[in-house]
């Protein structure tokens, strides 16, 4: 017979963001279940944003090896011992896990339970031996991988993002499904520690950014050797030997791509099976459960945050829901998402990363008070210093020099698109950034001089000359 516990909170999911409403909701005096059914830590540690980002390290010292020369360092093509790769991810989520770990929740005082968890009711859940009833849940499962409707690729082995960081050796010939943030990195880093590559989209690679910004991903990625296929149809996955073949349609002919490995970043889908939102009254669609803007759902008892809830589908937007389900639970205040000024970054090489509006989106809602800001990285000394000069950053701004939005291409990008997001977040106009003093040398000197150039032409136009020439007569 079951046994049966009383919470204020129920948590289900232990990922960034069902990690961060329990800690902070006990360390603030409620007495909080956490119930997670595999890894504490989630998706974003053991299979996501940690792995890859380990991963993309690994490709970078390699490719920094084999370029060195241009620095007048001897350069080489590096030699890869994979099987060490694979240590060097395993041991970077090893070194983050005691953070995340059932030790250190059950320290700070939260119920931790290791079971899959499933609503009875509309105030009730049910995990392994145990009856949970709670004030109020939290559902926080994240995605996982979703599974493109391809001919034949149900009847082969494929990887995903939960399974690409176990391979013991370098694949030979790697086909990956799927140009977004995930694909492209992951096909950038398993070229460039020796892999060869073949990127299948069926619209454009990094479609979701600005072009003008995703242009330089791009460029590096075909001067990797990464072959890419976009605007295609992928028409049948079969086994081919020991390899996968991969039938595409591309320009009107056929074609056959033949790999040793096949890795499938299509996109997301929400975890939901298993949770019988049915008994608690949840409402929820294949995007995810359905919240209102205080992430509650159709139970006004029950929050869904993080990549449950659809929506963006970041680990830092899992933290910025838990604060807001944090306000409206403990303290029951009103709080709501705003989602002006959301940032991402894809850790390609160079980097692409914004935050608000595009220059499309922006001119489709503003029409002609639109202008867009550009400064190349080839004109900062920096970015010279360090041969890193491809990038552009772009600034979409409004009437009155109201700062609308940023796209930012090149080293660091995910570092130095984040003085645009506080302007964003807090309304801050061009000026604001065009008149901060930023040090020399840096990188950073290319978001002031994006933002000065909205002053150019007034500041040397010929009413200025005019005005100048009639000053200095006094």
């Amino acid at each position: 017979m079951a046994k049966t516990i009383t919470a204020d909170i129920c948590v289900i999911g232990a990922g960034s963001g069902g990690l961060s409403v329990a800690a902070g909701a006990s360390q603030m005096g409620a007495e909080v279940v956490l119930l997670e059914k595999g890894k504490m830590g989630g998706d974003c540690l053991n299979y996501g944003c940690v792995p890859s980002k380990a991963l993309i390290a690994a490709g970078h010292a390699a490719d920094t090896i084999r370029h060195a020369g241009r620095f007048g360092v001897n350069g080489h093509e590096p030699e890869v011992d994979f099987p060490g790769v694979r240590d060097h991810v395993r041991g970077v989520i090893a070194a983050i896990e005691p953070h995340d770990s059932v030790e250190r929740f059950e320290g700070l005082g939260v119920t931790v339970i290791q079971a899959e968890g499933s609503f009875t009711g509309p105030d009730e859940v049910i995990a392994g031996d145990t009856r949970i009833k709670a004030k109020r849940f939290v559902i926080a499962t994240g995605s996982s991988a979703a599974v493109p409707p391809i001919p034949g690729l149900d009847q082969v082995p494929f990887l995903t993002n939960e399974t690409v960081f176990d391979l013991a050796e370098q694949p030979e010939h790697l086909i990956v499904i799927g140009g977004g943030p995930i694909g492209s990195e992951l096909a950038q880093a398993q070229r460039r520690l020796g892999a060869k590559v073949s990127l299948l989209e069926m619209f454009t690679v990094l479609g979701k950014d600005d072009p003008d910004v995703t242009a330089f991903a791009r460029r590096r990625l075909v001067e990797d050797g990464i072959d890419i296929h976009e605007g295609i149809a992928i028409k049948e996955i079969s086994q081919d030997g020991n390899g996968i073949a991969a039938v595409i349609e591309e320009n009107g002919q056929e074609r056959r791509i033949v790999g040793s490995h096949l890795l499938v970043a299509a996109g997301r889908k929400a975890n939901v099976d298993g949770l019988n939102l049915e008994a608690a009254g949840v409402a929820y669609s294949p995007k995810g459960i359905q919240v209102d803007e205080r992430l509650r759902s159709s139970n006004k008892k029950i929050f869904a945050i993080g990549d449950v809830a659809g929506g963006y589908q970041f680990t830092h937007m899992a933290g910025y829901h838990a604060g807001i389900v944090i306000r409206n639970i403990l303290f029951k205040l009103p709080a709501k998402v705003n989602y002006k000024a959301v940032p991402w970054v894809t850790f390609t090489d160079p980097e692409v990363a914004h935050v608000g509006l595009t220059e499309a989106e922006a001119r489709k809602q503003f029409g002609d008070k639109v202008r867009a800001l550009k400064w190349s990285f080839e004109e900062n000394d920096r970015a010279q210093a360090e041969r890193v000069t491809e990038g552009l950053v772009k600034v979409v701004v409004g009437a009155r020099g109201k700062i609308l939005g940023a796209s930012i291409a090149g080293a660091h990008a995910g570092e130095l698109i984040q003085p645009w997001v506080l302007a964003i977040s807090q309304g801050l106009k061009i000026g604001a950034m065009a008149n901060i003093i930023a040090p020399y040398p840096t990188l950073g000197e290319v978001n002031k001089r994006a933002a000065g150039s909205y002053y150019t032409p007034s500041l040397f136009s010929e009413r200025t000359r005019k005005i100048v020439r009639f000053l200095q007569r006094f």
